[in-house]
């Protein structure tokens, strides 16, 4: 199928789909007159590689990670992963913390000063 195709079955841009091999994501074989085709397994590899994008993977560990969810290897665990995703997980939860305490900062200094400016919402 072509890039056209393949972006309407997965509602990835074709300037998203152009990224996804330029960054080795994803394959296609090109046509002698230039147009890509993309194979069989493209719209769920794009479907996977779009959900990997979505929970935070950089594209570098998607990159790693999708020989184990794709393919002949799909069944295996890729425990050598594993342990670069859990220090992501990690990372996220650190980052997540952060912004707690820094919004429970923020709405106490909103409500303090909510006299001040009855127009602004401290929620």
């Amino acid at each position: 199928m072509r890039i056209g195709e393949l972006s309407a079955r997965t509602g990835a841009s074709p300037r998203s789909l152009r990224y996804y091999e330029q960054q080795g994501l994803l394959s296609s074989e090109r046509q002698s007159n230039g147009y890509r085709e993309y194979g069989a397994n493209a719209v769920a590899m794009v479907q996977t590689i779009r959900s990997l994008l979505d929970i935070g993977l950089p594209t570098a560990l998607v990159k790693d990670v999708l020989p184990c969810t794709v393919g002949e290897k799909a069944e295996a665990a890729c425990p050598e992963l594993l342990e670069r995703i859990a220090v992501l997980r990690d990372d996220v939860r650190s980052r997540a913390a952060r912004f707690e305490s820094i919004d429970a900062s923020l709405t106490s200094y909103l409500s303090a000063n909510a006299q001040a400016s009855p127009a602004v919402s401290t929620e």
